[in-house]
């Protein structure tokens, strides 16, 4: 990254920074379905895309639809 780009990043807004990388990024925390543990996938804007039910699956259904997953705790 070169000194302009570093520069710029310092004044980003804060609607900027939500809509940064959201075409690319899928965010997967946990959360309990039914009494048991399962995994939501999220866009990077917070949206609720599908619920997996273990960590494995809901990286690859991300991976499959061409989203960098990115396991939140």
């Amino acid at each position: 990254m070169n000194r302009f780009e570093t520069d710029k990043l310092k004044h980003i807004t804060p609607q900027e920074f939500v809509r940064w990388g959201m075409p690319d990024l899928a965010y997967i925390r946990p959360v309990i379905v039914n009494g048991g543990k399962a995994y939501a996938i999220h866009a990077a804007d917070g949206t609720p895309m599908a619920v997996m039910p273990d960590l494995a699956v809901a990286q690859a259904a991300a991976l499959q639809n061409d989203l960098e997953p990115l396991t939140v705790h």
